[in-house]
């Protein structure tokens, strides 16, 4: 743990530093001396102080993925949502979406209780104060009130945007700018798939006992895709890899994989569907990957055939064969858009080695289930994955807690693990000061 004293006076008169700037100073400290190439050192897991540094320089700063239209397709519904401390109501409504912090203004109850619903009003079940879709105050009933300002006690607003179907929340006053210029990269690769249209087939939440920071490396990298045997069934196994890289037993993968890019580009051109990489992870501060990737054997979704797992094309796509396109966003969300379905994944810290990760699996709003899809068998790759991504987690978590740990060197098929700590460390440190 950052260790940390309170101010006191010495034997000359001076004032010691304060337990705040001590720790402040020790954090710094910490991300000062962190060793490029290198995983982190075991504070940045298992700390409180960093955790709470952490919410307040990322969390706290940056543009977040909340949920997709899909889950809110009706003015009036709504999710609610945690970022560590901050509690968030995302509300949709006639004209869009509502971010509303999730705190009455009257005593701090928690406004909605439940994960997600519809409402009207919003009427905090403590001492019935009640609020319109926009958070304005309305009713706050009192015996012998008399000069109450309802006015001054609105909830509290969080920015929003909706993009391609996708909503994006900042707790900060001043978002990041460039979100508006990342936003114009992605729209075009995720747009053609219609996720405002769409809906929810399923939605699974798991907690991993491990740090935020964790759950976003494992899903950097397919060092380890040999753990995931029902994922190597469509996704290649030479993910993350340049041809020099890859050795003597995956070269008819490597060659498999050279045949099917070269025709999804293809078809890509046909279809006028962007599909090149972009890469932006640690070069900006909405850091960003994008590409449009075949995927081995039918090539159209994630089962153990690589074909389709629900007959029916989402928005306007007119072929199955059109491999996933994949999506990571700093600093919380990775997503997997096919012909077929949308799978959208999302980190949300809950303390220093606990982190819910929720994955909803998006079909077409006509799609029948036990007709056009059957819904074990959509979901059934990336669940069997999700589990094995949690235990490698937990194993990392506590590793890290362990004496015995320190850090160790990330391979090259490890860059974008590396991209996603130096964005972070960049972020924190401009955050620090």
């Amino acid at each position: 743990m950052v260790q940390a004293v309170k101010s006191k006076s010495t034997a000359r008169g001076k004032i010691a530093p304060s337990r705040s700037e001590e720790q402040l100073s020790a954090v710094r400290s910490l991300f000062e001396k962190r060793r490029a190439g290198y995983s982190l050192d075991a504070p940045f897991y298992t700390d409180p102080e960093l955790f709470k540094a952490d919410m307040q320089g990322i969390f706290g700063q940056h543009w977040l993925f909340a949920a997709s239209l899909a889950e809110i397709p009706e003015p009036g519904d709504y999710v609610t949502i945690d970022y560590g401390p901050y509690s968030l109501i995302i509300l949709r409504t006639d004209d869009g979406v509502n971010a509303l912090h999730n705190v009455c203004r009257h005593r701090g109850a928690r406004v909605l209780t439940e994960p997600a619903g519809t409402t009207g009003n919003l009427v905090c079940g403590y001492h019935s104060w009640t609020y319109d879709t926009e958070g304005s105050l309305i009713h706050a009933s009192s015996p012998g009130e008399t000069t109450f300002d309802k006015a001054c006690f609105a909830l509290k607003r969080a920015h929003s945007r909706i993009v391609a179907g996708l909503v994006f929340v900042c707790l900060a006053p001043e978002p990041p700018e460039d979100f508006d210029e990342v936003a114009k990269i992605f729209e075009p690769y995720v747009a053609p798939h219609e996720i405002a249209n769409a809906k929810v087939a399923f939605q699974q939440e798991l907690i991993e006992e491990g740090n935020w920071k964790l759950v976003m490396e494992n899903n950097r990298e397919c060092y380890h895709c040999d753990g995931h045997p029902e994922l190597a069934c469509s996704l290649f196994p030479t993910w993350g890899l340049t041809e020099e890289l890859v050795p003597p037993h995956l070269e008819d993968a490597w060659q498999r994989n050279v045949t099917a890019e070269t025709a999804l580009q293809e078809r890509c051109t046909r279809y006028g569907l962007p599909y090149e990489v972009v890469e932006e992870l640690d070069t900006r501060i909405a850091g960003i990957r994008i590409s449009r990737e075949p995927l081995d054997g039918a090539g159209e979704s994630f089962s153990a055939t690589g074909r389709r797992l629900s007959k029916k094309l989402l928005g306007d796509l007119r072929d199955f064969r059109l491999g996933r396109c994949s999506m990571h966003l700093q600093p919380n969300c990775w997503f997997h858009l096919l012909s077929d379905h949308v799978i959208t994944f999302a980190a949300f810290p809950i303390n220093e080695h606990q982190t819910l990760v929720r994955t909803t699996w998006l079909v077409a709003d006509d799609a029948v289930e036990g007709v056009d899809y059957d819904l074990e068998t959509l979901t059934y790759t990336w669940k069997q994955t999700n589990v094995q991504d949690k235990n490698f987690v937990e194993m990392c978590q506590q590793g890290a807690a362990s004496p015995a740990y320190e850090p160790g060197p990330y391979m090259k098929s490890e860059y974008q693990v590396e991209a996603f700590i130096n964005w972070y460390v960049q972020r924190m440190q401009e955050h620090l000061g």
